[in-house]
């Protein structure tokens, strides 16, 4: 287990890297929300099948009819 010593040492550290204007080590919550796209990948996939399915009926249907 470390030291309070190293332990201020460390946040020190990492206190002074944070203002020099290296990232942090772990995104926030907001960071991470704001990056997500609003619709999940299974849902756009079901959305363009549908979409992509619905134009390939219509063009077989004005060609063969």
């Amino acid at each position: 287990m470390p030291t309070q010593f190293d332990l201020k040492r460390k946040n020190a550290q990492f206190a002074n890297a944070v203002r020099s204007g290296k990232k942090a080590v772990k995104p926030s919550r907001q960071e991470i929300m704001a990056k997500r796209s609003p619709i999940s990948l299974w849902a756009l996939g079901v959305v363009l099948f549908v979409v992509i399915g619905g134009v390939l009926f219509e063009l077989a249907r004005l060609v063969f009819l």
